[in-house]
């Protein structure tokens, strides 16, 4: 891996040398992937901070299954942003020229967003027919991160398949190994929708066969959302209503992601407006400062109690 120069006053690659490093180390970025052959190990625990698709591409990396969407780059080739790739691939050009980045891939490095910053690069400048399998190291290119590359005002809006035919240009009929991969990965999705209501964003549901699941990625920090999802529990008002129950949460790339179980006889777009309905008593509860009752730090530590961290 190429050397990194030292960072003396001037700041490098837009980041003040006297900030804490994005890398969310908690070291200053001089110090961290600012300092000469700077730290390349340490975990990025929040690697989409500062975009405004965040919560959306960490339901892409974690759980829905089969999607696309178009990625706002600010300059040069437009790429589309998948889920799955063939074969897990990093990026791939398909048969008609269109260029994809997959999400669900294995990484070399601690920061994901460094990594996709390398394959949205390649993907810009490669041919049709090109693979990306992997990737790999800096071999002396600086690309920067995600957040360098993208419009980081822009959402972004992803397109949901029940399958992985769209690997495929259209009118293309898979065949031989390409068939048995298609076949392979539409057998393991699972029925997913996004909902889609005012002020819900990064909200999927989710058909796991015994019972049906409502995962959202919430935007704010835990230990602002946590007190605020207490209030709620306290009141007996952190449900979509009847038929469903709060499961519990898992951390995923810096964000909580609340779970609820739901009817599974009951169709998606029916969450919708209950879901709309518990945004907005969250942001009510958010925006309170008194401090936790009793009966509110009891539920506070009850919804700790049901966490998981999956990155």
């Amino acid at each position: 891996m190429a050397k990194r120069t030292a960072v003396k006053d001037a700041p490098k690659d837009g980041i003040n040398p006297k900030q804490p490093c994005p890398c969310g180390s908690g070291k200053r970025y001089k110090a961290c992937h600012g300092a000469p052959g700077g730290a390349t190990d340490v975990i990025v625990s929040r690697p989409f901070e500062g975009l405004a698709a965040e919560c959306e591409l960490i339901a892409l990396r974690e759980f829905v299954p089969s999607a696309v969407a178009k990625l706002p780059v600010k300059d040069g080739r437009e790429v589309t942003l998948a889920t799955v790739l063939p074969m897990a691939a990093a990026g791939l050009i398909r048969g008609d020229g269109v260029p994809f980045v997959g999400l669900q891939v294995q990484t070399r490095s601690g920061d994901i967003s460094r990594d996709l910053a390398r394959a949205l690069q390649w993907a810009q400048r490669a041919e049709t027919g090109d693979v990306l399998p992997v990737v790999g190291p800096d071999n002396g290119e600086n690309p920067g991160r995600l957040q360098d590359l993208l419009d980081p005002e822009a959402e972004i809006v992803p397109e949901l398949h029940s399958d992985f035919i769209w690997w495929m240009p259209e009118g293309t009929e898979p065949t031989g190994d390409v068939a048995l991969s298609l076949e392979r990965a539409n057998a393991a999705i699972l029925p997913t929708e996004r909902v889609d209501a005012p002020g819900v964003k990064a909200a999927y549901w989710v058909d796991a066969g015994d019972k049906a699941h409502l995962r959202w990625v919430r935007p704010e920090p835990e230990e602002k959302l946590l007190p605020a999802m207490a209030r709620l529990a306290a009141r007996g008002e952190l449900d979509l209503g009847e038929g469903s129950r709060y499961a519990g949460s898992f951390r995923a790339h810096g964000l909580l992601v609340p779970v609820w179980d739901l009817d599974r006889e009951m169709h998606a777009r029916e969450w919708a407006d209950p879901a709309e309905a518990l945004g907005k008593r969250l942001l009510e509860a958010l925006a309170s400062d008194e401090p936790l009752t009793d009966a509110e730090r009891r539920a506070r530590d009850g919804l700790r109690g049901r966490q998981i961290t999956l990155r």
